[in-house]
């Protein structure tokens, strides 16, 4: 059991039209020139992009904007925005979207104050030490952005795909209103369950003994997405089920599920590379690599791989055979991704199978070659899992 310090500041509105209080919020907050960052038309198509510019320029304050944050969000664009937020002055960043959008806003929250390039942070060079508040207003569950202290952003420079763990960057009012997810596409929607399971998943494979408390949180967590992501697939207009889906992704990754446990993130480090190489979207990306992952690593600890597949899974306890216990639980959850439509191959993703090396020499690894905390993964580690995703 690890001693921990926990952060989560974000404050937390949560309702059906809660994003028209965003200009009061933001009032209150003594923001006076914002910068709103979104993805692409949306927002606009869905009359999302009207009511907030309407709030806030009803509060008095003025907005600028910068549109076209793509999946896997992009350095350049980054620059772009800080560039602009300088030229401004602005004082406060808005972000409307999911992840992409957000992982955006908070790259230049730290890049507007900084006098060095913000890529600095993300490649390990430098550490911020200030950075402009921001919100968020959630439409996509899945990323968990919206209450982490997390951001990703993909260097077109070589298409490397570098994250950035910071409290300075967690939101400072996150909104969430479920219906603002009624339109998402099922491909969406599914891979942002899948975000979600591997945020948890990452956290639950642990080494560390006596976490019984949040092993059962996170239990908890991942049975609530069994349960309502196929829910949101097939009735997408379901308010419970997506409202479950949005708290999912926050309690997923905000730490609170990190308390006295320290996570492995190996699957993580192996899906940036399938996004930043080939664009993939993120939660599909882990979808694949997960259940490889696992079926490499089960044997380091087959009692919590049995504990998952029975308190998560559902499969029965084989006292006798526990390896196989562990082995049907993996194939449960690969099963499940399937169900949801989630690609669970390299083949479904797109990705060439001649270019294992490649992908694996990429993999970020730290001072001793090696990546994760559950089990350390050498770079040929690394060519392996990815061999048993094809």
């Amino acid at each position: 059991m690890q001693d921990f310090i926990y952060c989560a500041p974000t404050r937390v509105i949560f309702g059906k039209d809660t994003e028209l209080q965003v200009g009061k919020i933001l009032k209150e907050a003594g923001a006076t020139r914002v910068l709103l960052q979104y993805g692409g038309g949306s927002i606009k198509k869905s009359g999302l992009y009207d009511r907030v510019v309407q709030a806030v320029r009803e509060a008095g304050i003025e907005l600028y904007e910068i549109g076209g944050v793509q999946p896997n969000p992009h350095l350049s664009l980054v620059r772009e925005a800080i560039a602009l937020a300088r030229e401004k002055k602005v004082d406060y960043l808005l972000a409307v979207g999911g992840g992409s959008a957000i992982d955006s806003t908070k790259a230049t929250a730290v890049g507007v104050p900084y006098e060095g390039d913000v890529w600095d942070f993300y490649c390990g060079k430098a550490t911020p030490k200030t950075a402009l508040p921001l919100g968020v207003i959630l439409t996509i569950p899945a990323a968990g952005s919206e209450g982490s202290n997390s951001s990703v952003i993909t260097n077109e420079d070589g298409w490397i795909k570098r994250g950035l763990g910071c409290d300075l960057t967690r939101a400072a009012f996150a909104i969430y209103n479920p219906e603002l997810t009624y339109t998402l596409p099922a491909y969406q929607t599914a891979a942002g369950a899948s975000d979600i399971m591997a945020h948890i998943m990452e956290r639950y494979f642990t080494n560390e003994p006596d976490v019984d408390m949040t092993d059962r949180l996170c239990e908890s967590v991942l049975k609530t997405i069994l349960k309502q992501a196929p829910v949101c697939v097939q009735d997408p207009t379901n308010y419970a089920a997506r409202a479950e889906m949005m708290w999912a992704s926050t309690v997923a990754h905000n730490d609170f599920l990190t308390c006295f446990r320290v996570g492995d993130w190996a699957s993580h480090q192996l899906a940036h590379e399938l996004s930043g190489l080939y664009d993939s979207t993120h939660g599909a990306a882990l979808a694949v690599v997960f259940p490889a992952w696992m079926t490499y690593v089960y044997k380091h600890d087959v009692q919590r791989f049995c504990r998952f597949a029975v308190e998560v899974m559902g499969v029965e306890m084989d006292f006798f055979h526990p390896e196989e216990t562990a082995l049907k639980g993996i194939a449960a959850l690969r099963s499940f991704f399937r169900s949801i439509g989630m690609p669970t191959t390299l083949k479904e993703l797109g990705v060439p199978e001649n270019e294992l090396d490649l992908l694996a020499s990429k993999v970020k690894r730290g001072p001793d070659g090696t990546t994760g905390k559950f089990v350390p993964l050498t770079e040929a580690d690394c060519r392996a899992i990815y061999e048993l995703m094809k």
